[in-house]
């Protein structure tokens, strides 16, 4: 379970501070599929660095599975992400002059998987999101689609406890973010992962156990559709 109690953050700026989260408090159930949604700037993405440590809180506590985050040094965070957290970006994020193999073997071998463990455990996750067929393809060669599919793959190869995407299907048509969608819904209910998705996306409802909707840095209401 991830708990957020009175999060804040707040950017220094030379003219006036910006505020990107104001005190949320917010409670995650281990294998839910949750959405944030809401305008651009309403702290979504903000909320998602904090959770998976890319950024720190200014004020109040991240709790990941009941132990406290609030004093983690940066190898605490990073051997976190390594071992439990995935993360899917809206702009792939995949290195160009990796195939797509080596794009999702790279997280394995950064934790210390050894090279003939970690190429097997990333053909087996892009077999999962159908591209077994294209293992030796460079990132340029495949569709926007695709290359999505490839950075589920990498985020889902690590076998995470919890799954973060940002507007993963905010670079992609309408139908390949539907297929992208159920394709995320459907790992999370085979693995017992759990999600965690800011998006613009109203397909994606159908698929959440709830929706978080933010405004001005803050929620302003929890939906529950299951």
């Amino acid at each position: 379970m991830i708990v957020l109690n009175h999060v804040g953050k707040i950017y220094p700026r030379a003219t006036h501070p910006v505020t990107a989260l104001k005190g949320v408090s917010l409670k995650i159930a281990k294998g839910s599929f949750t959405l944030l949604m809401g305008p651009s700037g309403c702290g979504k993405s903000t909320l998602l660095n904090l959770v998976g440590g890319l950024d720190l809180p200014t004020s109040g506590e991240i709790f990941f599975d009941g132990q406290c985050t609030r004093d983690f040094e940066d190898n605490e965070w990073t051997a976190l992400r390594r071992r439990d957290i995935g993360m899917i970006f809206q702009f792939f994020n995949l290195l160009p002059m990796l195939s797509a193999q080596e794009n999702v073997a790279l997280p394995l071998l950064l934790r210390g998987d050894d090279t003939k463990e970690a190429r097997q455990k990333a053909q087996e996750a892009l077999d999962r999101v159908g591209l077994g067929h294209r293992l030796d393809h460079w990132p340029c060669a495949l569709s926007g689609g695709e290359m999505q599919r490839v950075a589920i793959a990498r985020a889902d190869a690590i076998s995470p406890k919890l799954l973060l995407a940002d507007e993963p299907t905010g670079n992609l048509d309408s139908k390949t973010g539907e297929e992208i969608l159920k394709l995320l819904a459907s790992r999370m209910q085979t693995s017992g992962l759990t999600l965690l998705m800011a998006t613009h996306s109203a397909a994606a409802a159908s698929f959440a156990d709830q929706i978080i909707h933010m405004k001005d840095a803050e929620i302003d209401r929890v939906e529950r559709l299951r």
